[in-house]
């Protein structure tokens, strides 16, 4: 390491001498830096992956399609509510105002405090969980439009968006925990 640093202050044209030690003014050369031989380009693929992107997409949509299913079975063995796949595509179930609505407002709720769990899981990263939430409830806005017709009661809209923040919120939480927990080393 000292011949390297010597060799460096010889070939620099500037260089300074703090207690006998010779010091460049100049910034090192490229060969020495820590990427030397890496481009720009394989540094910016391995942080950008579309196929990465679209699987975690897919895989929040499946979760959280699958645990509504689940919820509804739940609520039909308890409160014999009918099982219909227009509980989770259409707003004639959702509503704010009664009991039987609650229901199925609570499935919402509660399969948006499992996405955020799922985001924990898959996606492991605080900053990218607003992304994946509206991504997630944009693609169900589209399935609901494409199944019975755009959304248009109030009471969908306010279910869904409190589910959107919960599970952002709970998301990002739950991501910030796991990024800032300390790394287990091994013990011997």
């Amino acid at each position: 390491m000292a011949i390297q640093r010597s060799n460096l202050a010889s070939t620099s044209s500037s260089s300074t001498y703090t207690n006998g030690v010779a010091r460049s003014l100049s910034p090192p050369p490229s060969n020495l830096s820590p990427n030397a031989g890496t481009s720009s380009a394989v540094v910016h693929a391995a942080q950008f992956n579309p196929r990465l992107i679209l699987s975690q997409i897919a895989s929040l949509q499946s979760f959280h399609y699958l645990v509504l299913g689940l919820v509804f079975q739940i609520n039909h063995v308890l409160f014999a509510t009918s099982i219909t796949i227009d509980r989770i595509f259409t707003t004639k179930y959702l509503d704010i105002w009664t009991a039987t609505g609650w229901i199925d407002n609570s499935a919402v709720l509660f399969s948006s405090i499992v996405g955020a769990i799922m985001l924990a899981l898959i996606v492991e990263k605080s900053k990218k969980c607003l992304d994946f939430s509206v991504t997630l409830f944009v693609i169900h806005v589209i399935f609901c439009a494409m199944y019975g017709g755009f959304p248009s009661t109030w009471d969908w809209w306010i279910i869904h968006i409190m589910g959107m923040i919960l599970m952002v919120v709970l998301g990002e939480y739950m991501c910030s925990k796991k990024e800032l927990s300390d790394i287990p080393l091994l013990v011997l």
